[in-house]
């Protein structure tokens, strides 16, 4: 039996690593918070922080020698991934694997392993490295087509093109948002999906593979906005869904949450993406479960047990959007939100705004589905991000 307390470092500050710290520090863990700026939400409530370029190889690898981690947890996208091989190597845990987490970092990868390793029911999809490649890779698919770069996160980059004469604008955004040095591009079929949807799924050190109840969730430029839990889906659909997350979470390997995105469509079940870590529409679990995404994702991480969990009856959660750039922050209508019983708000502490940028979430639970998504969308509609009092 491992002895706590642990040492936990995190690769990647954001407001789903702040998360992952509190359930840490519940658990009596020491943990480290690493990004590439200062006063990343994580780090707010984090024994110790570290700031360096989170794609530097060295750098990367230097921090985590020097405090030598009893698990390394990534939780962002933008990493030298290749460094996490040099780590398994020292006997350093990553979590959930090195490998895993560079096949999920990128899309034809983890693409490429869903549809043609594992068979699993993808849309149909072809690569370009060039503006000229995504034309003839576009025709066949059909109209419209999403593009998106191979390498990005939160949406960045990607565009539905609705006929020939978009493709260039959507290759200039896919090259512009793309992370890395990646010159190439996933061009897929545009799907009529009924519903989209998140299986958040646990695998763990020892014991079967768990499942939360789905999530539903909308999106904006491939940008969460917001979920609810349970998604009502029929047995045969739950069924085909929790199949395919087993088959790509067993390949990937290691252990912890992943957050598997599918598609609905009609009685079919579509597999989207995956993410080897707490996912964003899975927040509304703050409110919907007696166990957080955050703090089964740790459980399963340090190896302890989880002998059950339950949902609650209809929960919900909403974005809270900056509107403009400022640069310090502060919050308006914080008690209007929450002038209910069974509505919370979480504001991420981000030192500064840009349009568009996620800075909290309102969760609220109800009888229904209906009436915790208008819960929670008055909460967030009452919250304004406006300049903070040190600005000029």
């Amino acid at each position: 039996m491992a002895a706590f307390p642990r040492t936990v470092l995190l690769l990647g500050s954001g407001e789903l690593g702040k998360e992952v710290v509190i359930a840490a520090q519940r658990l009596g863990c020491r943990v480290v918070a690493c990004d590439r700026y200062p006063g990343a939400p994580a780090m707010q409530v984090a024994d110790v922080a570290e700031v360096f370029p989170m794609t530097d190889a060295d750098a990367l690898l230097n921090v985590v020698r020097r405090h030598r981690p009893d698990v390394v947890i990534p939780e962002i996208e933008a990493l030298a991934v290749g460094a996490l091989a040099d780590l398994e190597q020292d006997g350093i845990t990553v979590i959930p694997t090195a490998r895993a987490t560079a096949v999920t970092m990128n899309r034809d990868r983890i693409r490429d392993l869903a549809a043609s390793e594992l068979g699993l029911r993808t849309a149909r999809f072809a690569y370009a490295a060039s503006a000229e490649e995504l034309h003839r890779a576009a025709e066949p698919l059909g109209w419209p087509v999403v593009v998106k770069p191979v390498m990005s996160s939160s949406g960045k980059g990607q565009s539905v093109v609705r006929g020939p004469e978009e493709l260039a604008a959507a290759w200039d955004a896919a090259m512009a948002n793309a992370r890395g040095t990646s010159a190439r591009v996933i061009v897929e079929e545009f799907l009529h999906f009924d519903l989209e949807i998140t299986l958040l799924t646990i695998r763990q050190r020892q014991g079967d593979t768990l499942f939360c109840a789905p999530i539903g969730h909308e999106q904006e430029r491939g940008d969460y906005q917001c979920s609810w839990q349970p998604a009502q889906l029929s047995t045969s659909q739950l069924e085909q869904a929790q199949a395919m997350a087993r088959t790509v979470t067993d390949n990937l390997g290691g252990a912890g949450l992943f957050g598997v995105e599918f598609f609905l469509c009609g009685d079919e079940v579509v597999f989207s993406e995956l993410s080897p870590r707490p996912h964003d529409t899975g927040l509304v679990t703050l409110i919907s479960q007696n166990l957080s995404e955050f703090e089964l994702h740790l459980r399963a991480v340090l190896g302890l047990p989880i002998p059950s969990f339950s949902t609650a009856k209809a929960s919900a959660s909403r974005v809270i959007l900056a509107d403009r750039s400022l640069e310090s922050v502060q919050y308006e209508g914080v008690e209007q939100a929450l002038d209910n019983p069974d509505t919370q708000v979480l504001l991420f502490g981000k030192p500064n705004a840009r349009p568009g940028r996620r800075m909290g979430v309102a969760l609220a639970k109800a009888e229904t589905i209906e009436a915790a998504r208008a819960q929670a969308d008055r909460a967030a509609a009452c919250i304004s991000v406006v300049a903070g009092s040190t600005q000029a």
